[in-house]
């Protein structure tokens, strides 16, 4: 039964209906006390009546809640009201992938951007010791940008589940959607990460041909289908598809989860090439598209391995902005990804902990926190040589993941012996500065355009938006600011962050 608009539901002002289905009902909801709008998702009744169910719902809304990825809708709070269980989600103005398949045949680059994108989403989560369990296209929320690759998010949490406690859930019943369902979830015993794999190759197929890989009339024939069946090629549906990807979907469909990709990372590297039109199996790293950038044993080098990486330009700023994936916490460090600001913990920050005291209401507490516009994903930019955490260059660089709303990108640089950095803008097409004045301190703000570029043609050259930041204060004049944004100008850059930017 729906919750009429104007109603308080657990604080929240109820809206309107965004969507319903079998957990439950979502809708946009104002926060009871910040200018902005949640989605609320309240489940059904039938679904908030089983003991054990409501407690891992309450405790597994805690870990998604400290989860931040530009890939994932973040998880604002949960809770219980009026015997109904409910979980506050950000909101993201757009559709999702399934009315995007309604609409007509997506481009073969167009898919591989979404699945990209929402492997990275999926592959953090993971990380994080979740698993979705329902990873479909009315999952993954997409926010088509005309002109611009789309912003892609992994939404619905809502029965995400500890790994460790699968064997639990799963005795309990099964929970998730059927057409996507890889064969261990349908069976009584233990399951892992894998089931998303299986469900995002099923996603996969369903981008290619429009159709699912198993259309059954019953779910018992579903059921058998997903347990003895193997997927129809994706081109015996849609001849126009590089044969590769026929290879990509049976493995990642594959019936034993141990001949399947180990992550989602290697399911999108894989697409990726098989768009490139590569026949040989690819040969993505275990951790997923990115490497590892600390850890016993590894070379603390970044590479950009994923097919779709993205790099962010400044001309002649001599500053190259490289979007990757969050990796590993320092050495020795437990990730924490509590979403508050104000507070820096210099143990995770190891030798570029100055940097990140200087702007503590800007960056969050530990590199993969969440802080302003849920900022994240923060790591040293590495030069030619290897350089670690804890040895940071004579100007040191960080490099911060924005979500995309609209900053892609914050680049941190500081002078490790605190000499001054004079203001120097350095973008092709300046359109602006001035001097401004805080009570926080002063200095010189420009903006101006640069360019987008990336290895997939719906990446190449997009003009983005760019702000230089400089400080007068002897306590900051020290770091400069760059900032990216996924806009077309400099200007409409600094009018979405520049306002309320906390320096």
């Amino acid at each position: 039964m729906d919750i009429a608009a104007g109603t308080a539901f657990a604080g929240y002002r109820i809206e309107r209906v965004l969507g319903s289905g079998g957990m439950g009902t979502v809708y946009l909801v104002q926060h009871p006390r910040l200018p902005r709008y949640d989605a609320l998702k309240v489940l059904a009744a039938e679904r908030s009546g089983g003991a054990l169910f409501r407690s891992s719902f309450l405790r597994e809304g805690e870990i998604a809640a400290r989860v931040r990825h530009p890939n994932l809708v973040a998880v604002h709070d949960r809770g219980e009201y009026g015997g109904r269980l409910w979980i506050a989600m950000q909101y993201v103005a757009g559709v999702n992938l399934a009315e995007v398949i309604r609409r007509g045949p997506l481009s073969p680059e167009r898919i591989v951007h979404v699945l990209t994108e929402a492997a990275r989403g999926l592959d953090e989560l993971h990380r994080a010791g979740l698993l979705h369990r329902d990873v479909k296209p009315a999952n993954i929320l997409i926010d088509e940008q005309p002109g611009r690759p789309d912003r892609v998010l992994v939404t619905d949490f809502g029965i995400a589940s500890a790994a460790e406690e699968s064997a639990v859930i799963a005795a309990g019943g099964f929970t998730g959607t059927l057409a996507y369902a890889a064969p261990e979830q349908l069976d009584d015993e233990p399951f892992d990460h894998r089931v998303d794999v299986y469900a995002l190759g099923c996603t996969l197929f369903q981008m290619l041909t429009g159709s699912l890989p198993f259309p059954r009339d019953t779910p018992g024939s579903l059921i058998y289908a997903h347990m003895h069946e193997d997927p129809p090629p994706p081109s015996s549906l849609n001849p126009s598809l590089p044969k590769g990807f026929d290879r990509v979907i049976a493995k990642a469909m594959a019936k034993e989860r141990e001949d399947r990709y180990s992550n989602c990372g290697e399911l999108a590297a894989a697409a990726a090439t098989a768009l490139a039109g590569a026949m040989d199996e690819p040969t993505a790293p275990k951790s997923g598209i990115t490497p590892r950038l600390h850890g016993p044993g590894v070379r603390r080098r970044v590479k950009v391995l994923a097919a779709l990486a993205i790099s962010v330009v400044a001309v002649g700023a001599g500053v190259a902005a490289v979007r990757t994936l969050s990796g590993d916490s320092a050495p020795g460090v437990p990730v924490s990804n509590r979403p508050v600001t104000g507070t820096i913990d210099p143990a995770y920050w190891s030798g570029y902990a100055y940097m990140a005291q200087t702007f503590p209401e800007l960056l969050p507490p530990t590199p993969y926190g969440s802080g302003y516009q849920e900022l994240t994903g923060c790591i040293p930019i590495i030069g030619g040589d290897d350089k670690s955490w804890t040895t940071p260059v004579a100007e040191g660089q960080l490099y911060c993941l924005g979500n995309s709303d609209p900053v892609y990108s914050v680049f941190v640089s500081c002078n490790a012996d605190r000499s001054p950095i004079s203001p120097d803008f350095g973008i092709a097409r300046a359109e602006g500065d001035e001097r401004w004045s805080r009570a926080s301190g002063s200095g010189h703000l420009f903006w101006g355009t640069g360019r987008l570029r990336g290895s997939n043609t719906i990446l190449d050259d997009q003009s983005v938006g760019v702000l230089d930041v400089y400080f007068d204060e002897p306590s900051r004049n020290f770091c400069r600011l760059a900032v990216y944004g996924n806009t077309a100008s400099g200007a409409e850059l600094r009018a979405g962050w520049w306002p309320n930017a906390p320096i």
